[in-house]
């Protein structure tokens, strides 16, 4: 079966990274590209890089627009995709790359981004692992994806941290006091101007920003993360941004409980994620780059046992476009049509 699909915000990173998956997944045909302010433009004059489709025109963004479509992937920015999809029919598969419905707690929704809550969808982290007492358990979350017609893809900064140290957690291996310091491309900003993220403002320079706190993706973090423990997680969380395009390298790290040792980090991580197809513990002495996930739907990760200061540290890497969005939206969209998860998405990066 061929699935008729529309993405709305095509002209942003998040939709040109998704139309680039799509263009090579065998089993879609795309339909309406849609933008707000840059309506009525050739898709071309902003995604260049998407020759086969440089010559459609980029439609108003509304769900008038986008009704008849079997899914529609929404890279728009947050708190204006809930509307769109509210004048959808509820079985059109709609595959949401923004935040408006991710969080499950209205409280944090109303904090860190305002208004009402539009109601969380089911959370499409497929491998993030449970805990089932004291024992990991792997994909706990993918069973709610399959045959979901709403989804909500995690931000992300969410997915490579909580993927980093989630088994730790699950397993009871660390505390559940985290520390993560992630930094991230400038494409992660989105593509509007913006002057600090000018080159001549960001080349050569590394700078923290949403320090204490503060950052919108920090309750979302949270969330996973005592998920995965099966009981509440105090998480510090600090964003980088660093001089280049694309990609997170994400340092985790947490105390380690007494009596365990590196090889028991490492089974809980091979135990977590040794059939997954696009998470990566690496040979032992290999540390994760972001050079190595460019393009690909990857999270690859080390761990380590910090003996002196008690704590498991886990480094892991993605390409925020990729895995951190738009082909973690592919890949939930496999999961709910009941297709191979892995169709479509690629594994190998470019390099250099």
């Amino acid at each position: 079966m061929t699935f008729r699909i529309a993405v709305a915000g095509a002209s942003g990173y998040a939709g040109g990274e998704l139309l680039r998956l799509l263009l090579a997944h065998p089993e879609v045909e795309i339909g309406a590209v849609t933008a707000y302010s840059n309506a009525g433009d050739r898709l071309g004059a902003h995604q260049p890089h998407l020759l086969p489709l440089a010559d459609r025109i980029l439609e108003p963004t509304s769900a008038e627009v986008l009704i008849g479509y079997d899914v529609v992937f929404m890279a728009l920015p947050h708190g204006q995709s809930h509307a769109i999809a509210d004048g959808l029919p509820a079985s059109t598969v709609v595959i949401d790359c923004g935040a408006d419905h991710r969080l499950t707690d209205p409280a944090a929704w109303q904090t860190f981004y305002g208004g009402e809550h539009p109601g969380a969808w089911p959370y499409g982290l497929p491998e993030l692992p449970g805990s089932d007492s004291g024992r990991v358990r792997p994909g706990a979350l993918r069973p709610a994806l399959r045959g979901a017609t709403r989804i909500a893809v995690p931000g992300c900064y969410p997915t490579v941290s909580s993927l980093a140290i989630a088994p730790a957690l699950a397993a009871g291996l660390v505390a559940p006091d985290v520390v993560v310091v992630a930094a991230s491309g400038t494409s992660g900003a989105g593509k509007s101007a913006k002057p600090h993220l000018l080159g001549s403002e960001v080349m050569g320079a590394m700078s923290a920003y949403g320090v204490g706190g503060v950052h919108r993706h920090g309750p979302e973090i949270v969330q996973n993360m005592s998920a995965a423990a099966g009981a509440p997680v105090t998480v510090s969380f600090t964003p980088l941004l660093a001089p280049m395009p694309r990609g997170i390298l994400a340092t985790v790290s947490a105390p380690v409980r007494p009596g365990n040792n590196l090889e028991d980090v490492r089974e809980a991580y091979q135990n977590a994620y040794g059939a997954e197809p696009f998470v990566h513990l690496l040979p032992e002495g290999q540390w994760p780059s972001t050079a190595m996930t460019l393009g690909a739907n990857t999270v690859l990760l080390q761990v380590a046992l910090d003996a002196a200061a008690g704590r498991v540290v886990a480094v892991a890497a993605e390409d925020n476009l990729t895995k951190g969005t738009a082909g973690a939206a592919v890949q939930c969209f496999n999961l709910a049509v009941g297709l191979p998860e892995t169709l479509g998405l690629p594994t190998a990066g470019v390099a250099p």
